[in-house]
């Protein structure tokens, strides 16, 4: 099991007068911001789900190593109905999620490994006296919270969970700032331009060619659930012969078969992973946690204050 993050992006951004996620903050988009850190914090399965232009969004996205899941009903129905649809996938996927609404962007890796650190069944940061996101929820409460009537919606959903809040402490002004109004959007670019510099590792394998990196550790985790490589591609906004020419460079780069396909039955063919690929896909994720963390050590040792 592992922890996922959920990012709800299905709002019509009608208070904004401009669609929110695509919104630039520096030189990236707000929804790419929110993939960014959580990226940055070691956190492998992040999952999306959309609604308002939905398709624009999720191509935007694409390749990103994010699962996209769509509220089709996004103009009648609530946050916390996206937040349902984000739990429901995750049940039995993950021991707990980290959840933020697309439009609060600035909080930091730093801000996501405290809430990680934290055993609290559920736990958000508290900075300058407010709470804010992202809000780490066990998965031994997704029942309570998906069987609830949604007064309140989340906010009320958590309350009556049956577990109380851990608020931890961060210097993180990240966690507080929105994008629901023009204003709040200016402060937020305000408050980025005064960030300070971060350290961001991307992780892959070459030999002749790159061969693995999180996408396609992410492709392969999904044709594991989903038993199909096309199904995977959707969830990840791939093209099939996308997916394939992945999945063949992988295995022409090692020298052996890392998906077999089954024939037949009543549901036609089925794609499952081999021994040698379930291997590969453990031992990927803990060296990738491992340099992550090792180059948070160093760029301690080499740049602590230096940015300040």
């Amino acid at each position: 099991m592992q922890t996922a993050a959920l990012i709800v992006a299905a709002g019509m951004s009608s208070r904004m007068g401009d669609f929110k996620p695509m919104l630039s903050i520096g030189s990236i988009t707000i929804a790419q911001r929110v993939v960014a850190t959580f990226h940055q914090a070691g956190i492998r399965k992040i999952v999306m789900v959309t609604g308002f232009n939905a398709v624009t969004l999720e191509r935007h996205l694409s390749g990103s190593g994010v699962i996209f899941l769509r509220n089709e009903n996004y103009e009648t129905t609530q946050m916390f109905d996206s937040v349902k649809i984000g739990l429901g996938y995750l049940r039995g996927k993950c021991d707990r999620v980290l959840f933020t609404p697309v439009d609060i962007p600035l909080f930091t890796a730093g801000t996501v490994h405290a809430l990680l650190d934290s055993d609290a069944p559920l736990a958000c940061p508290t900075c300058q006296g407010q709470t804010g996101h992202p809000i780490a929820i066990s998965a031994s409460l997704f029942d309570r919270i998906l069987a609830d009537g949604g007064e309140q919606g989340l906010k009320g959903a958590v309350e009556r969970c049956g577990a109380a809040m851990r608020e931890i402490t961060v210097d993180d002004p990240g966690t507080l700032h929105d994008a629901d109004t023009p204003a709040d959007f200016s402060a937020l670019v305000d408050y980025h331009n005064s960030q300070l510099v971060r350290p961001v590792v991307s992780v892959s394998l070459n030999k002749e060619k790159p061969f693995l990196d999180s996408n396609i550790a992410m492709l392969l985790t999904l044709v594991d659930e989903t038993k199909s490589v096309r199904t995977a591609g959707q969830r990840m906004q791939l093209s099939y012969s996308t997916c394939w020419n992945m999945i063949r460079t992988l295995e022409s780069q090692l020298n052996c078969t890392l998906i077999e396909r089954i024939q037949g039955g009543a549901g036609g063919s089925q794609s499952h992973l081999t021994p040698r690929a379930h291997t590969l896909l453990e031992r990927f994720a803990a060296y990738e946690r491992r340099v992550r963390e090792d180059a948070d050590a160093l760029y301690g040792e080499y740049f602590g204050g230096l940015f300040e």
